[in-house]
Protein backbone atom coordinates (compact mmCIF):
# COMPACT_ATOMS: atom_id res chain seq x y z
CA UNK A 1 0.00 0.00 0.00
CA UNK A 2 2.82 2.24 0.94
CA UNK A 3 4.23 2.07 -2.42
CA UNK A 4 1.37 2.98 -4.16
CA UNK A 5 0.92 5.83 -1.84
CA UNK A 6 4.15 7.07 -2.72
CA UNK A 7 3.45 6.41 -6.64
CA UNK A 8 0.15 8.56 -6.57
CA UNK A 9 1.88 11.02 -4.69
CA UNK A 10 4.64 11.20 -7.22
CA UNK A 11 2.64 10.85 -10.43
CA UNK A 12 -0.71 13.06 -9.47
CA UNK A 13 0.99 16.33 -9.74
CA UNK A 14 3.15 16.09 -12.56
CA UNK A 15 -0.50 14.70 -14.01
CA UNK A 16 -1.89 18.19 -13.37
CA UNK A 17 0.71 20.34 -14.20
CA UNK A 18 0.21 18.30 -17.86
CA UNK A 19 -3.45 18.48 -18.06
CA UNK A 20 -3.37 22.29 -16.71
CA UNK A 21 -0.72 22.96 -19.51
CA UNK A 22 -2.83 21.88 -22.30
CA UNK A 23 -6.12 22.86 -21.13
CA UNK A 24 -4.74 26.35 -20.19
CA UNK A 25 -1.57 27.32 -21.15
CA UNK A 26 -1.15 31.12 -20.56
CA UNK A 27 -3.15 30.51 -16.85
CA UNK A 28 -0.87 27.75 -16.02
CA UNK A 29 2.22 29.28 -17.49
CA UNK A 30 1.42 32.58 -14.98
CA UNK A 31 0.62 30.64 -11.84
CA UNK A 32 4.12 28.88 -12.19
CA UNK A 33 5.94 32.06 -12.98
CA UNK A 34 4.68 33.40 -9.52
CA UNK A 35 5.34 30.09 -7.68
CA UNK A 36 9.18 30.50 -9.57
CA UNK A 37 9.25 33.88 -8.58
CA UNK A 38 8.36 33.08 -4.65
CA UNK A 39 10.59 30.34 -3.98
CA UNK A 40 13.52 32.67 -5.67
CA UNK A 41 13.09 35.43 -2.94
CA UNK A 42 12.34 33.26 -0.49
CA UNK A 43 14.87 30.30 -1.03
CA UNK A 44 17.68 32.34 -3.23
CA UNK A 45 20.09 33.13 -0.17
CA UNK A 46 18.90 29.69 1.77
CA UNK A 47 19.82 27.33 -0.98
CA UNK A 48 23.11 29.85 -2.21
CA UNK A 49 24.25 29.36 1.88
CA UNK A 50 23.39 25.43 1.83
CA UNK A 51 25.49 24.77 -1.76
CA UNK A 52 29.13 26.30 -0.45
CA UNK A 53 27.72 24.88 3.67
CA UNK A 54 27.60 21.22 1.70
CA UNK A 55 30.59 21.82 -0.65
CA UNK A 56 32.68 22.66 2.57
CA UNK A 57 31.55 19.93 5.30
CA UNK A 58 32.14 17.40 2.44
CA UNK A 59 35.42 18.27 2.22
CA UNK A 60 36.35 18.51 5.60
CA UNK A 61 34.71 15.25 6.46
CA UNK A 62 36.22 13.60 3.61
CA UNK A 63 39.69 15.14 4.85
CA UNK A 64 39.11 13.41 8.21
CA UNK A 65 39.93 10.02 9.52
CA UNK A 66 36.22 9.69 8.98
CA UNK A 67 37.08 9.90 5.33
CA UNK A 68 38.75 6.54 5.49
CA UNK A 69 34.90 4.77 6.12
CA UNK A 70 34.04 2.64 3.26
CA UNK A 71 30.36 3.06 1.57
CA UNK A 72 29.48 -0.86 1.46
CA UNK A 73 30.85 -4.58 2.47
CA UNK A 74 32.90 -5.79 -0.40
CA UNK A 75 35.56 -4.54 -3.21
CA UNK A 76 33.86 -1.79 -5.19
CA UNK A 77 31.65 -2.88 -8.25
CA UNK A 78 33.08 -0.96 -10.52
CA UNK A 79 36.63 -0.22 -12.01
CA UNK A 80 37.53 3.51 -10.76
CA UNK A 81 37.16 4.76 -14.08
CA UNK A 82 34.04 3.00 -15.15
CA UNK A 83 32.59 4.17 -12.14
CA UNK A 84 33.53 7.93 -12.19
CA UNK A 85 32.52 7.40 -15.91
CA UNK A 86 29.29 7.03 -14.55
CA UNK A 87 29.11 9.63 -12.09
CA UNK A 88 30.24 12.33 -14.13
CA UNK A 89 27.71 11.17 -16.99
CA UNK A 90 24.64 10.58 -14.74
CA UNK A 91 25.52 14.17 -12.94
CA UNK A 92 26.33 16.03 -15.86
CA UNK A 93 23.54 15.46 -17.67
CA UNK A 94 22.52 16.18 -21.19
CA UNK A 95 22.15 20.22 -19.54
CA UNK A 96 25.98 20.18 -19.29
CA UNK A 97 26.22 19.16 -23.47
CA UNK A 98 23.95 21.90 -24.05
CA UNK A 99 24.97 24.88 -21.72
CA UNK A 100 28.28 24.55 -22.48
CA UNK A 101 28.84 26.81 -25.04
CA UNK A 102 25.65 29.40 -24.45
CA UNK A 103 26.12 30.02 -20.90
CA UNK A 104 29.61 31.84 -21.59
CA UNK A 105 27.96 33.49 -24.21
CA UNK A 106 25.12 34.90 -22.79
CA UNK A 107 27.23 36.09 -19.94
CA UNK A 108 29.54 37.44 -22.39
CA UNK A 109 26.81 39.45 -23.83
CA UNK A 110 25.64 40.46 -20.67
CA UNK A 111 28.51 40.63 -17.68
CA UNK A 112 27.24 39.29 -14.57
CA UNK A 113 26.25 42.51 -12.11
CA UNK A 114 28.37 41.47 -9.30
CA UNK A 115 31.28 42.00 -11.61
CA UNK A 116 33.20 44.90 -12.42
CA UNK A 117 33.08 45.92 -15.87
CA UNK A 118 35.66 44.43 -17.80
CA UNK A 119 37.97 46.59 -20.14
CA UNK A 120 38.56 44.40 -23.11
CA UNK A 121 36.80 41.35 -24.80
CA UNK A 122 39.58 38.85 -23.41
CA UNK A 123 38.85 39.80 -19.84
CA UNK A 124 34.91 39.62 -20.55
CA UNK A 125 35.33 36.10 -22.24
CA UNK A 126 37.30 35.16 -18.71
CA UNK A 127 34.58 36.57 -16.40
CA UNK A 128 32.16 34.77 -18.52
CA UNK A 129 33.59 31.61 -18.28
CA UNK A 130 34.25 32.18 -14.39
CA UNK A 131 31.14 32.40 -13.73
CA UNK A 132 30.09 29.52 -15.90
CA UNK A 133 32.53 27.43 -13.70
CA UNK A 134 30.19 28.42 -10.60
CA UNK A 135 26.83 26.87 -12.06
CA UNK A 136 29.00 23.52 -13.09
CA UNK A 137 31.50 23.29 -10.61
CA UNK A 138 32.37 21.48 -7.44
CA UNK A 139 29.52 23.28 -5.23
CA UNK A 140 26.87 22.13 -7.96
CA UNK A 141 28.80 18.46 -8.03
CA UNK A 142 28.86 18.41 -4.16
CA UNK A 143 25.22 18.49 -2.88
CA UNK A 144 24.07 15.95 -5.84
CA UNK A 145 26.45 13.39 -5.12
CA UNK A 146 28.01 13.66 -1.55
CA UNK A 147 26.67 14.23 2.09
CA UNK A 148 23.18 12.95 0.65
CA UNK A 149 25.11 9.57 -0.43
CA UNK A 150 26.80 9.12 2.82
CA UNK A 151 24.06 9.21 4.94
CA UNK A 152 22.44 6.99 2.67
CA UNK A 153 24.95 4.26 2.76
CA UNK A 154 25.11 4.87 6.40
CA UNK A 155 21.56 3.92 6.86
CA UNK A 156 21.18 1.10 4.20
CA UNK A 157 24.69 -0.96 5.38
CA UNK A 158 24.16 -0.16 8.95
CA UNK A 159 20.60 -0.18 9.64
CA UNK A 160 19.17 -2.29 6.90
CA UNK A 161 16.79 0.62 5.40
CA UNK A 162 15.90 0.50 2.08
CA UNK A 163 18.05 3.16 -0.33
CA UNK A 164 15.14 5.63 -0.22
CA UNK A 165 15.35 9.65 -0.24
CA UNK A 166 13.55 9.32 3.07
CA UNK A 167 16.65 7.87 4.68
CA UNK A 168 18.36 10.92 4.06
CA UNK A 169 16.74 11.96 7.56
CA UNK A 170 17.75 8.71 9.19
CA UNK A 171 20.98 9.82 11.05
CA UNK A 172 19.80 12.91 12.32
CA UNK A 173 16.00 11.79 13.93
CA UNK A 174 15.97 8.16 13.37
CA UNK A 175 13.23 6.07 11.02
CA UNK A 176 10.43 8.61 9.81
CA UNK A 177 6.49 7.64 10.27
CA UNK A 178 5.21 6.28 6.99
CA UNK A 179 3.41 9.17 6.00
CA UNK A 180 6.41 11.30 6.27
CA UNK A 181 8.61 9.42 4.28
CA UNK A 182 6.37 8.35 1.77
CA UNK A 183 5.81 12.19 1.48
CA UNK A 184 9.29 12.62 1.20
CA UNK A 185 9.75 10.03 -1.40
CA UNK A 186 7.42 11.45 -3.06
CA UNK A 187 8.86 15.29 -3.28
CA UNK A 188 12.14 13.77 -4.52
CA UNK A 189 10.74 11.72 -7.40
CA UNK A 190 8.48 14.71 -8.48
CA UNK A 191 11.45 16.76 -8.17
CA UNK A 192 13.80 14.97 -10.32
CA UNK A 193 11.42 14.07 -12.95
CA UNK A 194 10.86 17.67 -13.48
CA UNK A 195 14.41 18.43 -13.58
CA UNK A 196 14.86 15.51 -16.41
CA UNK A 197 11.72 15.74 -18.30
CA UNK A 198 12.36 19.38 -18.38
CA UNK A 199 15.78 19.18 -20.39
CA UNK A 200 14.52 16.41 -22.56
CA UNK A 201 11.95 17.91 -24.15
CA UNK A 202 14.22 21.18 -24.21
CA UNK A 203 16.82 18.58 -26.76
CA UNK A 204 13.53 17.78 -28.86
CA UNK A 205 13.02 21.46 -29.19
CA UNK A 206 16.70 22.34 -29.97
CA UNK A 207 17.24 19.16 -31.97
CA UNK A 208 14.23 19.50 -33.92
CA UNK A 209 15.78 22.95 -34.87
CA UNK A 210 18.81 21.80 -35.56
CA UNK A 211 17.82 19.25 -37.98
CA UNK A 212 16.08 22.08 -40.19
CA UNK A 213 19.11 24.22 -40.25
CA UNK A 214 21.28 21.74 -41.29
CA UNK A 215 19.03 19.30 -43.45
CA UNK A 216 15.27 21.83 -44.18
CA UNK A 217 13.50 19.20 -42.34
CA UNK A 218 10.39 21.39 -41.38
CA UNK A 219 10.82 22.45 -37.08
CA UNK A 220 7.19 21.13 -36.14
CA UNK A 221 5.72 18.51 -33.82
CA UNK A 222 6.12 15.52 -35.65
CA UNK A 223 9.36 16.29 -35.84
CA UNK A 224 10.04 17.03 -32.00
CA UNK A 225 8.44 13.83 -31.32
CA UNK A 226 10.38 11.59 -33.55
CA UNK A 227 13.51 13.13 -32.09
CA UNK A 228 11.85 12.28 -28.45
CA UNK A 229 10.93 8.83 -29.46
CA UNK A 230 14.57 8.20 -30.71
CA UNK A 231 15.89 9.58 -27.45
CA UNK A 232 13.17 7.60 -24.74
CA UNK A 233 13.72 4.49 -27.00
CA UNK A 234 17.45 4.54 -26.23
CA UNK A 235 17.44 5.39 -22.36
CA UNK A 236 14.67 3.23 -21.81
CA UNK A 237 16.69 0.03 -23.67
CA UNK A 238 19.50 1.28 -21.04
CA UNK A 239 17.00 1.43 -18.21
CA UNK A 240 15.75 -2.01 -19.19
CA UNK A 241 19.17 -3.55 -19.09
CA UNK A 242 20.64 -2.37 -15.70
CA UNK A 243 23.51 -0.98 -14.08
CA UNK A 244 26.09 -3.28 -15.18
CA UNK A 245 24.94 -3.50 -18.46
CA UNK A 246 23.26 -0.86 -20.62
CA UNK A 247 23.98 2.14 -17.82
CA UNK A 248 27.89 1.57 -17.20
CA UNK A 249 28.25 1.03 -21.32
CA UNK A 250 26.64 4.41 -22.49
CA UNK A 251 28.42 5.96 -19.48
CA UNK A 252 31.63 5.07 -20.84
CA UNK A 253 30.88 5.81 -24.51
CA UNK A 254 30.05 9.45 -23.14
CA UNK A 255 33.45 10.00 -22.12
CA UNK A 256 35.00 8.12 -24.82
CA UNK A 257 32.89 10.54 -27.16
CA UNK A 258 33.30 14.05 -25.13
CA UNK A 259 37.38 13.18 -24.71
CA UNK A 260 37.11 13.17 -29.30
CA UNK A 261 35.09 16.20 -29.29
CA UNK A 262 37.13 17.92 -26.68
CA UNK A 263 40.76 17.11 -28.46
CA UNK A 264 39.76 17.99 -31.99
CA UNK A 265 37.71 21.57 -30.91
CA UNK A 266 41.15 22.10 -28.77
CA UNK A 267 43.61 21.65 -31.91
CA UNK A 268 41.03 22.88 -34.75
CA UNK A 269 40.07 25.98 -32.47
CA UNK A 270 41.28 29.13 -31.52
CA UNK A 271 44.23 26.93 -29.26
CA UNK A 272 46.48 29.90 -28.36
CA UNK A 273 42.67 31.87 -26.91
CA UNK A 274 42.14 28.82 -25.07
CA UNK A 275 45.48 28.48 -23.51
CA UNK A 276 45.54 32.34 -22.43
CA UNK A 277 41.55 32.18 -21.35
CA UNK A 278 41.31 28.84 -19.82
CA UNK A 279 43.95 28.88 -16.91
CA UNK A 280 42.73 32.69 -16.25
CA UNK A 281 39.17 31.85 -15.59
CA UNK A 282 39.69 29.42 -13.22
CA UNK A 283 41.77 31.89 -11.51
CA UNK A 284 38.98 34.01 -11.70
CA UNK A 285 36.63 31.62 -10.11
CA UNK A 286 38.82 31.16 -7.86
CA UNK A 287 39.07 34.79 -6.58
CA UNK A 288 35.89 35.38 -7.30
CA UNK A 289 34.23 32.46 -6.02
CA UNK A 290 32.54 34.23 -2.59
CA UNK A 291 31.14 37.05 -4.56
CA UNK A 292 29.60 34.57 -7.41
CA UNK A 293 28.82 32.15 -4.73
CA UNK A 294 26.63 34.39 -2.44
CA UNK A 295 25.95 37.46 -4.08
CA UNK A 296 22.58 39.70 -4.00
CA UNK A 297 23.65 42.72 -5.90
CA UNK A 298 20.92 41.92 -8.53
CA UNK A 299 18.22 39.38 -7.36
CA UNK A 300 16.36 39.05 -10.52
CA UNK A 301 19.80 38.48 -12.74
CA UNK A 302 19.95 35.70 -9.34
CA UNK A 303 16.57 34.33 -9.50
CA UNK A 304 17.34 33.37 -13.60
CA UNK A 305 21.04 32.42 -12.96
CA UNK A 306 22.52 30.80 -9.49
CA UNK A 307 19.25 30.24 -8.13
CA UNK A 308 17.49 28.33 -11.32
CA UNK A 309 20.92 26.51 -11.55
CA UNK A 310 20.76 25.29 -7.70
CA UNK A 311 17.40 24.98 -7.75
CA UNK A 312 17.74 22.22 -10.09
CA UNK A 313 20.56 20.55 -8.83
CA UNK A 314 19.24 20.80 -5.44
CA UNK A 315 15.41 19.05 -7.17
CA UNK A 316 18.17 16.15 -8.22
CA UNK A 317 20.22 16.38 -5.03
CA UNK A 318 18.21 13.55 -2.96
CA UNK A 319 17.57 10.66 -5.86
CA UNK A 320 21.34 11.07 -7.76
CA UNK A 321 22.33 10.55 -3.64
CA UNK A 322 20.24 7.23 -4.19
CA UNK A 323 22.21 6.50 -7.24
CA UNK A 324 25.35 7.09 -6.46
CA UNK A 325 24.97 5.80 -3.12
CA UNK A 326 24.29 2.45 -5.08
CA UNK A 327 26.49 2.43 -7.65
CA UNK A 328 29.68 3.44 -4.78
CA UNK A 329 29.79 0.25 -2.63
CA UNK A 330 33.23 -0.58 -2.05
CA UNK A 331 34.37 2.81 -2.17
CA UNK A 332 35.77 4.95 0.90
CA UNK A 333 33.68 8.63 1.78
CA UNK A 334 37.49 9.85 0.73
CA UNK A 335 37.05 8.30 -2.97
CA UNK A 336 33.44 9.49 -3.16
CA UNK A 337 34.24 13.41 -2.33
CA UNK A 338 37.77 13.32 -4.57
CA UNK A 339 35.51 11.25 -7.42
CA UNK A 340 32.67 13.82 -6.94
CA UNK A 341 33.30 17.16 -6.06
CA UNK A 342 37.03 17.45 -6.89
CA UNK A 343 38.04 15.71 -10.19
CA UNK A 344 34.41 15.48 -11.75
CA UNK A 345 34.19 19.65 -11.48
CA UNK A 346 37.56 19.49 -12.78
CA UNK A 347 36.33 17.62 -15.76
CA UNK A 348 33.42 20.14 -16.14
CA UNK A 349 35.82 23.06 -16.25
CA UNK A 350 38.12 21.74 -18.69
CA UNK A 351 34.71 20.73 -21.34
CA UNK A 352 33.61 24.82 -20.55
CA UNK A 353 37.62 25.98 -21.03
CA UNK A 354 37.53 24.18 -24.65
CA UNK A 355 33.82 24.15 -26.34
CA UNK A 356 32.91 27.87 -24.18
CA UNK A 357 36.22 29.30 -24.57
CA UNK A 358 36.00 28.47 -28.38
CA UNK A 359 32.62 29.81 -28.82
CA UNK A 360 33.75 33.10 -27.33
CA UNK A 361 37.04 32.81 -29.08
CA UNK A 362 35.20 32.90 -32.31
CA UNK A 363 32.53 35.75 -31.26
CA UNK A 364 35.51 37.87 -30.48
CA UNK A 365 36.64 37.27 -33.68
CA UNK A 366 33.81 38.11 -35.91
CA UNK A 367 31.05 39.72 -33.53
CA UNK A 368 27.84 38.18 -34.15
CA UNK A 369 28.83 35.43 -35.16
CA UNK A 370 27.65 32.44 -32.66
CA UNK A 371 25.66 34.90 -30.75
CA UNK A 372 23.54 35.57 -33.63
CA UNK A 373 21.88 31.71 -34.17
CA UNK A 374 22.13 31.45 -29.90
CA UNK A 375 19.27 34.70 -29.96
CA UNK A 376 17.79 33.19 -33.56
CA UNK A 377 17.68 29.39 -32.84
CA UNK A 378 18.64 28.77 -29.22
CA UNK A 379 21.45 27.02 -27.84
CA UNK A 380 21.59 23.72 -29.95
CA UNK A 381 22.35 26.72 -32.86
CA UNK A 382 24.77 28.34 -30.62
CA UNK A 383 26.85 24.97 -30.33
CA UNK A 384 26.01 24.03 -34.37
CA UNK A 385 27.54 27.59 -35.31
CA UNK A 386 30.46 27.44 -33.38
CA UNK A 387 31.62 23.40 -34.97
CA UNK A 388 30.88 24.21 -38.27
CA UNK A 389 32.71 27.38 -38.26
CA UNK A 390 35.90 25.05 -37.49
CA UNK A 391 37.54 22.79 -40.28
CA UNK A 392 36.11 19.41 -39.80
CA UNK A 393 32.69 20.03 -39.03
CA UNK A 394 31.50 17.30 -41.27
CA UNK A 395 32.42 15.04 -38.22
CA UNK A 396 31.77 17.33 -34.92
CA UNK A 397 28.41 18.11 -36.02
CA UNK A 398 27.40 14.68 -35.84
CA UNK A 399 29.51 13.81 -32.91
CA UNK A 400 27.88 16.69 -31.22
CA UNK A 401 24.32 15.48 -31.98
CA UNK A 402 25.42 11.84 -30.96
CA UNK A 403 26.90 12.94 -27.54
CA UNK A 404 24.00 14.87 -26.36
CA UNK A 405 21.76 11.83 -27.36
CA UNK A 406 23.98 9.69 -24.84
CA UNK A 407 24.28 12.04 -22.08
CA UNK A 408 21.19 12.88 -21.69
CA UNK A 409 19.49 9.30 -22.13
CA UNK A 410 22.19 8.42 -19.26
CA UNK A 411 20.49 10.80 -17.02
CA UNK A 412 16.83 9.44 -18.50
CA UNK A 413 18.30 5.55 -17.40
CA UNK A 414 19.74 6.68 -14.47
CA UNK A 415 16.57 8.37 -13.11
CA UNK A 416 14.62 5.56 -14.20
CA UNK A 417 16.34 3.26 -12.57
CA UNK A 418 16.69 5.65 -9.19
CA UNK A 419 12.96 6.19 -9.27
CA UNK A 420 12.47 2.00 -9.72
CA UNK A 421 14.97 1.78 -6.80
CA UNK A 422 13.05 3.84 -4.11
CA UNK A 423 9.42 2.74 -5.09
CA UNK A 424 10.37 -1.08 -5.10
CA UNK A 425 12.16 -1.13 -2.26
CA UNK A 426 14.73 -3.51 -3.67
CA UNK A 427 18.03 -2.88 -5.15
CA UNK A 428 17.09 -4.66 -8.47
CA UNK A 429 13.90 -3.02 -9.49
CA UNK A 430 11.50 -4.62 -11.80
CA UNK A 431 12.25 -4.21 -15.49
CA UNK A 432 8.63 -3.59 -16.14
CA UNK A 433 9.03 -0.71 -13.58
CA UNK A 434 12.22 0.97 -14.87
CA UNK A 435 10.68 0.78 -18.69
CA UNK A 436 7.52 1.88 -16.89
CA UNK A 437 9.23 5.69 -15.55
CA UNK A 438 11.36 5.51 -18.89
CA UNK A 439 8.42 6.01 -21.31
CA UNK A 440 6.62 8.03 -18.93
CA UNK A 441 9.10 10.50 -18.89
CA UNK A 442 9.06 10.51 -22.44
CA UNK A 443 5.22 10.32 -22.42
CA UNK A 444 4.97 13.83 -20.55
CA UNK A 445 8.10 15.82 -22.31
CA UNK A 446 5.35 15.00 -25.64
CA UNK A 447 2.34 16.45 -23.75
CA UNK A 448 4.19 19.86 -23.11
CA UNK A 449 5.71 19.65 -26.61
CA UNK A 450 2.43 19.64 -27.98
CA UNK A 451 1.61 23.17 -25.95
CA UNK A 452 5.03 24.36 -27.21
CA UNK A 453 7.77 26.38 -26.01
CA UNK A 454 5.52 27.55 -23.07
CA UNK A 455 4.90 24.13 -21.83
CA UNK A 456 8.53 23.39 -21.56
CA UNK A 457 9.41 27.19 -20.10
CA UNK A 458 6.61 26.55 -17.65
CA UNK A 459 8.24 23.00 -16.43
CA UNK A 460 11.74 24.83 -16.41
CA UNK A 461 9.96 27.05 -13.76
CA UNK A 462 8.23 24.31 -12.30
CA UNK A 463 11.84 22.61 -11.37
CA UNK A 464 12.67 25.84 -9.32
CA UNK A 465 8.88 25.03 -7.21
CA UNK A 466 9.92 21.63 -6.92
CA UNK A 467 13.34 22.37 -5.06
CA UNK A 468 11.61 24.50 -2.47
CA UNK A 469 10.07 21.26 -0.28
CA UNK A 470 13.48 19.12 -0.97
CA UNK A 471 15.51 21.50 0.83
CA UNK A 472 13.69 20.42 4.13
CA UNK A 473 15.27 17.06 3.11
CA UNK A 474 18.82 18.18 2.00
CA UNK A 475 19.15 20.65 5.19
CA UNK A 476 19.38 17.63 7.58
CA UNK A 477 22.67 16.41 5.80
CA UNK A 478 24.82 19.28 7.19
CA UNK A 479 24.60 17.18 10.51
CA UNK A 480 23.70 13.53 8.92
CA UNK A 481 26.14 13.22 6.79
CA UNK A 482 29.38 13.73 8.71
CA UNK A 483 27.66 11.60 11.70
CA UNK A 484 26.88 8.77 9.25
CA UNK A 485 30.24 8.75 8.12
CA UNK A 486 31.53 8.94 11.61
CA UNK A 487 29.18 5.59 11.84
CA UNK A 488 30.92 3.98 8.86
CA UNK A 489 34.13 4.47 9.63
CA UNK A 490 33.86 2.63 13.12
CA UNK A 491 32.11 -0.24 11.09
CA UNK A 492 35.20 -0.03 8.76
CA UNK A 493 37.30 -0.23 11.81
CA UNK A 494 35.21 -2.98 13.42
CA UNK A 495 35.21 -4.92 10.36
CA UNK A 496 39.23 -4.85 9.24
CA UNK A 497 40.23 -5.70 12.99
CA UNK A 498 38.17 -8.94 12.85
Amino acid sequence: MHRRNSLLLSAVPLALLAAASLVSPEATAALVSAGFGWCARTFGAVWQWLFVATALTAVVTALSPWGHGRLGDGPPQYSLAGWIAVLLCTLLAGGGVFWVAAEPLFHFQTVPPHFEAPTTPRNTAVLALAQAHLHWGFLAWAMVGTLGAIALAAAHRLDGLPLRPRALLAPVFGRVSEPVGQLVDAVSIIAVIAGTVGPIGFLALQLSNAAHVLAGIPDAYGTQVTVLAALVALYTASAASGLHRGIAWLSRGNVVGALLLGALVFVLGPTAFLLDVGPASLLAAIEHLPTMALTQVDPAWNAWWTVFFWGWFLGFAPMMSVFVARISRGRTIRELVLAVAVLAPLATHLWFIVLGGTALGLEIDDPGRITGPLKDGGMAAAMLAMLQALPGDALLVPLFIGLVFCFLATTGDSVAYAVSVVLSGRDQPPVRMRIGWAIGMGLLAAVLLGVGQTGIDTLQQFIVITAAPVTLIMLPTLLGGPLAARRLWRHTRTSTRT
